[in-house]
C-alpha cells in the first residue's frame, strides 16, 4: 500500500525504502519476463463479463485475429474480457500473456495463460502494458478499464510515448463518452479536436483487428525509415 494510514509517521517513512526496492524488483521481473515480446496488444475490458455475454465471444474472437496476424495478447490475466482475450490468443495460435495484481476481491489468473507476470503496485503493470503494447483494444468495463484508456490517451497526447490505436469495442457502450468528450470538453476547449482523433470506435472483431495491424506496419517503416536514415549520417 502507498496510502498512509493512521499511526506514526516514522514507521511510514522507514519502510518506504523498501517498498522503492520491491518496485524495482517488480520492473526487473517484468523486463525481465516480457521483454522477448516484439508486436503486443493490450486488451482491457471486465473482469465480470460472462462467458454467454456477447462482448466475451466478441474478445475471442478479436484475440484470436490479432495471433493469426502474429501479435502477442495481453490482459490483465483476470475473468472475464481478459480471460476472453487469452482464450483468442491461444485459439489463434500466439502467445497469452497475463499481468496480473494482487487484490483481496479478484479471482486469480485464468486457465488461457501462457506467460505470466504477478504485480503488487499498478504503477509497475501499467508500465509493462504501455512498454510492451502496439495498440490498446478497450471493451466494456469499470474504472480500471476507465484508468488504463485515459493512462494510453494522456501519453500519446502529451508525447510521451509514439501514437498507437486505441480502439474501443462496444458502440453502445462507448458512444455515450465519445459524445460527451465531443460536446463538452472538446466544446469548452479542455482537449482539441485531434485528441479525439485517437479513439477508434468498432463492434466488428475483424476492423478492430485491421486497424491495429495495418497501424503496426506503418510503425514498422517509420522506424526502418529512421533507422536507413541514421545510418547515412
Amino acid at each position: 500500500m502507498l496510502l498512509q494510514y493512521g499511526g506514526p509517521r516514522a514507521d511510514f517513512r522507514s519502510s518506504d525504502p523498501w517498498r522503492v526496492m520491491r518496485i524495482m524488483s517488480e520492473f526487473v521481473e517484468g523486463f525481465d519476463k516480457l521483454a522477448h515480446i516484439e508486436k503486443g496488444v493490450s486488451i482491457f475490458g471486465s473482469a465480470r463479463t460472462n462467458p454467454d455475454d456477447p462482448m466475451y465471444g466478441a474478445a475471442v474472437e478479436t484475440a484470436r485475429l490479432l495471433a493469426e496476424y502474429g501479435f502477442s495478447v495481453i490482459t490483465g490475466a483476470g475473468p472475464g474480457i481478459m480471460e476472453a482475450a487469452n482464450k483468442g490468443a491461444k485459439l489463434g495460435g500466439g502467445e497469452s500473456i497475463g499481468c496480473n495484481i494482487e487484490l483481496p476481491f479478484e479471482q486469480g489468473t485464468n486457465p488461457y495463460v501462457d506467460t505470466n507476470v504477478a504485480f503488487r503496485y499498478f504503477i509497475v503493470r501499467k508500465t509493462m502494458f504501455i512498454k510492451y503494447s502496439s495498440a490498446f483494444i478497450i471493451f466494456p468495463g469499470g474504472f480500471g478499464t476507465f484508468d488504463e484508456l485515459f493512462e494510453a490517451l494522456t501519453l500519446i497526447q502529451t508525447g510521451k510515448i509514439s501514437q498507437f490505436p486505441v480502439v474501443l469495442f462496444g458502440t453502445h457502450y462507448w458512444a455515450g463518452l465519445v459524445r460527451w468528450l465531443q460536446s463538452r470538453v472538446l466544446e469548452e476547449r479542455k482537449i482539441s479536436a485531434p485528441d479525439l482523433e485517437l479513439l477508434t470506435l468498432t463492434d466488428d472483431p475483424a476492423e478492430a483487428a485491421r486497424v491495429v495491424a495495418e497501424a503496426y506496419a506503418l510503425q514498422l517503416q517509420a522506424a526502418q525509415a529512421r533507422a536507413a536514415k541514421g545510418r547515412t549520417r
